[in-house]
């Protein structure tokens, strides 16, 4: 195999316009475009008006097998079952031992109702239910992800949903088993063999078939997420995803092979993945970039990997590691590697993070797949304000309310106040005929 000698955009945050640069490499701006809007507004809509016959005429155009009802998108029990009778011992125990691990960690997130009560015995509390259905969007496509199936339904399991609705874009056969074996696993109740915007529409919508969903959640490409965000408020999602990104924080002294490797790991998605490192050394950076062009050759997606670091990737210089934690947060990314000596001691400054892998040995593909902490991320910047998939995703918080005679009639002045000072004379009202009078 030939070294290559693969391009990848460098800037330094020493730099006076490092922040203009910085931007302009992480393209953000260019993932959803005005005719992709368009186009799945149509597809939207279309599903919305005509169900079933425009999930199957949608999912025979782009999702490259033919079928003639939206029954036979259906995933039974029975063919679930099969898949995973059909894997191999190590695929199976794989599978268990990463769902065992993801299930105890959520189990953890679980949160109980609680009240309080006030001396005049007024009583305040909060009541967690779960949602009652979810979709789930397991993406397909380029590959297969069973790790995702785990990583979306089991969370949901643990919070008390009762019906976990699957979409994959991946027909249902032997070829396909891993990710409907992990349906079983899970615990999801029906799967379906569609994808795209217009799995999204027949989940958020409902078909004759098919009743809607509550909430939606996983990722998927540029046309899923996209519909996500057209029909949030029609329905729950979790959050708006993009590809895939990982950027890493060097100190320097870690193996540049280790490095190149984890900057891979995110580029083999696909090839709008982005992969960032940021270094207060550029001798080092020289040394990943020796790594990258040497391992690149050996790589099975190699040409996916190429693709997304020649476009995608970005080497950032900083003078020390507390500058990367800045630039780092300015960054926002789905997945971050602290990979410095002491790395504990940049945790406090680091505020904008899906998920931060710890130390050296921390490599992000343990998180993708069986460290137990779902891999459902947010994206594309948007850990400034959505937080990683987890139980409280799949539930509800209501507010309980109950005053006594006396605690209404000691909040009524209160209420009726501020009532009046937004002219809201109706409010103040019902609050005052709460005050000294009975309700017998």
């Amino acid at each position: 195999m030939t070294e290559i000698n693969l391009p990848i955009a460098r800037i330094s945050a020493l730099d006076p316009d490092f922040k203009q640069q910085l931007n302009s490499c992480l393209k953000r701006e260019m993932l959803a475009s005005d005719e992709i809007f368009q186009q799945v507004k149509e597809i939207l809509q279309d599903v919305r008006v005509n169900g079933n016959r425009a999930v199957i005429d949608y999912t025979n155009k782009f999702d490259n097998f033919e079928v003639d009802s939206f029954e036979s998108l259906f995933v039974s029990q029975k063919q679930l079952v099969k898949s995973l009778d059909r894997i191999s011992v190590p695929q199976r125990q794989a599978l268990e031992h990463a769902a065992n691990r993801i299930q105890k960690y959520h189990e953890r997130q679980l949160t109980s109702s609680w009240e309080y009560e006030e001396e005049d015995g007024s009583v305040y509390g909060q009541k967690i239910t779960p949602l009652e259905r979810v979709g789930l969007y397991v993406p397909g496509g380029k590959a297969n992800y069973p790790s995702s199936m785990l990583m979306l339904a089991i969370p949901a399991k643990v919070a008390g949903v009762q019906d976990i609705i699957a979409v994959v874009p991946s027909r249902y056969s032997e070829k396909n088993d891993l990710i409907f074996a992990a349906a079983k696993i899970a615990g999801v109740s029906e799967v379906f063999t569609m994808g795209g915007a217009q799995a999204i529409a027949a989940l958020a919508y409902g078909t004759e078939t098919l009743p809607r969903v509550d909430k939606i959640a996983g990722p998927g490409n540029v046309y899923v997420n996209v519909a996500k965000r057209i029909v949030f408020g029609d329905v729950g999602i979790d959050m708006v995803a993009g590809p895939s990104e990982l950027t890493i924080i060097c100190d320097g002294t870690t193996d540049p092979d280790w490095i190149a490797a984890d900057l891979f790991s995110q580029a083999e998605h696909d090839e709008f993945a982005q992969s960032i490192l940021i270094a207060n050394s550029s001798e080092y950076l020289n040394r990943v970039e020796a790594s990258i062009n040497f391992l690149l050759p050996k790589m099975d997606r190699r040409e996916i990997i190429q693709t997304s670091l020649k476009n995608r990737g970005i080497f950032i210089h900083v003078d020390s590691v507390q500058q990367a934690a800045e630039v780092s947060n300015l960054i926002a990314p789905e997945h971050l590697e602290i990979s410095i000596s002491k790395p504990k001691s940049i945790l406090p400054n680091i505020t904008n993070a899906g998920a931060i892998f710890i130390g050296r040995y921390s490599a992000e593909a343990l998180g993708d797949y069986c460290a137990g902490p779902s891999h459902v991320l947010p994206t594309s910047g948007t850990s400034r304000f959505f937080s990683a998939l987890g139980v409280y995703d799949f539930q509800k918080r209501s507010s309980i309310i109950s005053c006594s005679s006396s605690g209404a009639a000691s909040l009524a002045e209160t209420a009726a106040e501020l009532a009046r000072n937004e002219l809201l004379q109706a409010h103040a009202l019902s609050a005052e005929y709460r005050k000294n009078k009975s309700a017998d």
